[in-house]
């Protein structure tokens, strides 16, 4: 863990990008949405209340999403974490728009966690530019 630690300290940040300790409680708040949220969705579908489309990108988003921290921290690979987060933000859109018309409250419910993706997209796009090699 130390190796990663100092590998990431080492990163070219942008003087925006927040402090370490921000991320836990950021992301420990949005878990708590997606849970609720996405596990309406996947009872919705279970119940047979939306397509299995509509609940396509809750689970893509869930699988990208899942894998940003190993792909980041593990292989310490800013290319495929940038294509990760992209692939997170774009996924969660679908979703927001493909399930308004089924659950709206879920779609508003989704609106800290798209505001936190379309932040950290740009703080990983941002980074992966400074140590561009």
């Amino acid at each position: 863990m130390n190796n990663t630690t100092n590998w990431y300290a080492q990163l070219f940040k942008p003087t925006w990008s927040p402090p370490s300790w921000v991320f836990g409680p950021v992301w420990t708040f949005l878990y708590v949405l997606i849970a609720i949220s996405f596990g309406r969705v996947f009872w919705m579908l279970i119940k047979k209340q939306i397509p299995f489309l509509v609940a396509l990108p809750f689970i893509l988003n869930l699988i990208f999403n899942f894998s940003f921290t190993p792909i980041q921290f593990g292989l310490k690979n800013n290319y495929l974490a940038a294509i990760d987060i992209l692939l997170v933000l774009g996924t969660l859109i679908w979703g927001m728009i493909g399930i308004f018309p089924h659950a709206r409250w879920i779609t508003y419910i989704q609106t800290p966690y798209l505001l936190w993706v379309s932040f950290a997209t740009i703080l990983q796009l941002t980074i992966t530019y400074l140590n561009w090699k």
